[in-house]
């Protein structure tokens, strides 16, 4: 039987106790993490959108950290944007986290994306140590 494991990094417990979801999720060596969005510590939206891309990053790597993973193991990702012209910029906030190591990705246009004005992008992976 598999081992299910529920991933919650310090500072996102809310997530859990008032959204009722897990920012991951960890069976047996498989991690699979929820949308991620640029909300900070101190769950403000990060205006500025290289700003919120970068958190959007930095959320995914806590979580990666705190399951003992890295960018190393995400085996996919899917990205969703509200605006595709922004492919450019996201690929390049995403390559300075990856370092070459590139999972497979789909990237999908939204209309919005949390329900509210000024969210850019939301990101959820699936991670695997081998």
């Amino acid at each position: 039987m598999a081992t299910k494991t529920i991933i919650v990094p310090e500072g996102m417990e809310f997530i859990r106790d008032e959204l009722g979801y897990a920012p991951a999720v960890q069976v047996d060596t498989r991690l699979y993490i929820a949308g991620q969005i640029g909300r900070n510590d101190q769950r403000e939206l990060v205006a500025e959108k290289e700003a919120q891309f970068v958190q959007v990053f930095e959320n995914l790597k806590r979580i990666l950290e705190a399951a003992g993973s890295g960018f190393e193991d995400l085996v996919e990702i899917t990205s969703y944007h509200t605006d595709m012209r922004d492919l450019p910029l996201y690929m390049e906030v995403r390559n300075r986290y990856m370092n070459g190591c590139y999972p497979a990705w789909t990237a999908i246009g939204a209309a919005s994306l949390c329900g509210a004005p000024g969210y850019f992008l939301e990101v959820k992976g699936i991670a695997e140590r081998v």
